[in-house]
């Protein structure tokens, strides 16, 4: 149930198992895909030497390379594939694909390879991005369309449908498993979406997803992000959530060119769990604790530069030169934390942002009203009360009141982290067996048998790092049920807005017309 491993797997045998020099043939797709799980250094290891977007190749002959191409199956890539087989570059031709190849197209690339270059044809299902173990995304850009009636743009609404199913197939087939379908009654687009799921699964596709069974089906939910939208719009106070917030993660990469005077070495850094031990030790640490966390980085590099400073001998000499790689990464990495933390105080500081975050926990938490902006009337008509499924506030069912009255006669630990997301509380009915099935109706006659051990939830509409966080902490302190979190786009608040504002457009262009 570890996502970016078994991707990393893909990959790795993808290009292992070629020899000699090689050229990497992606799509705008695939980049992420590939990017998010393997560094460039790691790929020169398996020798690729030159990495390329299948719409955008040069024409110089290569016949001394092997084309290694790592494409979604979709009809553009196909055609691009076909023309580029009519006229080949390369000495040979290796096609992987990250999801399932539909017949004709097996024909049109069997028909194409009139030169015989290629050697192999291959499905390697990774049509997602697993940015970290347990949260992937498919990095949508028509990401608004959850809020637009299927009727209003019914092409774009298809297009949007179909890779959301295309990705979660891929995430099950990964996984090899079948699971059982629920999702959330409100929500028109997380019903389309489960019922095309099925139907591949169980009807279209069902000897592919025909794999030995286990004592208890996996479970996929489909929720919508409009079940939950206070989450998306919360000041965030831990590592990974806050720099998302603040600055920006895409791929697992942030871009700091408009941070101060960075070094050109430093203008995009990686913000890895899998490649940077940092992060991963402090990616679910609150901003204070990171803080003393970053000094003690920063102390020990210094140790570590005072002790270099002291070459006297030969052997001295040699040790630097020999630790000289490992001395020049822990001095970017120190420098990439230093100044991302650096930046994200002094957003924090301009933007008052500590008293703002207060003011967002007491609204979030404890029942306050939004302001009646014309927007904000717009989220409330895209995801009121009679829109959502769960208990937002907590304030409906009798044991959450409880619960809120206690925490606040106990106090909080920490005021600015006082907010749980909608998901928990889903994960938690999950665990006990307490999901209502007629909020979260199963799909055709498959019912769960037991509680799941697997579960994966995607949210049509987008996660969030913080939702990423609360299944990670559960995953590590639980040993029943393991859960993945999937959605369309991770969120942060300035995304959620701007989905919010084009589905608003179209809204107002369509009452017009």
């Amino acid at each position: 149930m570890v996502l970016n491993s078994l991707v990393r797997e893909y990959i790795g045998r993808m290009l292992q198992d070629i020899s000699g020099m090689k050229v990497l043939i992606l799509d705008s797709q695939t980049v992420s895909i590939v990017s998010v799980v393997y560094s460039q250094s790691e790929l020169l290891q398996k020798e690729v030497f030159l990495v390329e977007l299948v719409d955008s190749m040069s024409k110089e002959p290569m016949s001394h390379l092997k084309a290694v191409y790592f494409l979604r199956p979709t009809s553009d890539n196909i055609q691009n594939l076909r023309r580029q087989l009519a006229n080949p570059r390369f000495g040979e031709y290796h096609l992987f694909f990250s999801n399932i190849l539909k017949v004709t197209q097996i024909q049109i690339l069997a028909d194409s390879d009139e030169h015989e270059v290629v050697q192999q044809v291959q499905e390697f299902f990774a049509d997602f991005c697993a940015i970290d173990p347990y949260h992937f995304t498919l990095n949508l850009h028509i990401n608004h369309m959850y809020m637009i009636p299927a009727v209003i743009d019914p092409p774009s609404s298809q297009n949007f449908c179909d890779r959301i199913v295309d990705g979660i197939a891929a995430v099950f087939l990964a996984l090899k498993r079948r699971p059982v379908i629920r999702y959330q009654r409100t929500s028109d687009v997380a019903k389309k979406i489960a019922q095309e799921t099925a139907k591949l699964m169980y009807e279209q596709e069902s000897g592919l997803f025909d794999f030995r069974r286990t004592e208890t089906s996996p479970l996929l939910l489909v929720i919508d992000r409009r079940d939950d939208p206070v989450t998306p719009l919360l000041t965030q106070w831990t590592y990974q959530a806050m720099v998302h917030e603040l600055i920006g993660i895409l791929d697992n990469k942030v871009d700091l060119r408009n941070v101060g005077t960075v070094p050109k070495d430093q203008q995009e850094v990686v913000l890895s769990s899998e490649q940077d031990a940092f992060f991963k030790a402090n990616i679910y640490e609150n901003f204070g604790d990171l803080g003393l966390n970053i000094k003690q980085m920063v102390d020990d590099f210094q140790q570590i530069a005072k002790s270099n400073q002291n070459i006297q001998t030969i052997d001295d000499m040699a040790k630097f030169v020999n630790n000289y790689p490992e001395y020049r990464k822990m001095h970017g990495n120190v420098s990439k934390h230093v100044t991302m933390v650096t930046e994200m105080s002094r957003i924090v500081e301009e933007r008052k942002l500590m008293l703002v975050s207060q003011t967002e926990q007491d609204l979030a938490c404890n029942g306050g009203q939004a302001a009646a902006y014309e927007l904000v009337q717009f989220l409330l008509k895209q995801a009121g009360v009679d829109k959502r499924t769960g208990d937002l506030y907590g304030n409906r069912d009798l044991l959450n009141i409880a619960r809120n009255m206690a925490r606040g006669l106990k106090g909080v630990e920490n005021v600015y982290t006082q907010h749980q997301p909608l998901l928990f509380q889903s994960m938690e009915n999950i665990t006990k067996g307490r999901l209502r099935d007629i909020d979260y109706p199963f799909i055709g006659n498959h019912f769960q048998q037991g509680r799941p051990q697997e579960v994966v939830v995607f949210v049509v509409g987008g996660t969030t790092y913080e939702e990423a966080r609360t299944v990670a902490l559960h995953n590590a302190a639980n040993s029943g049920t393991r859960f993945i979190l999937g959605g369309t786009v991770v969120l942060n608040s300035q995304r959620f807005l701007k989905d919010l504002e084009e589905a608003q457009k179209i809204a107002r262009s369509s009452i017009l017309i």
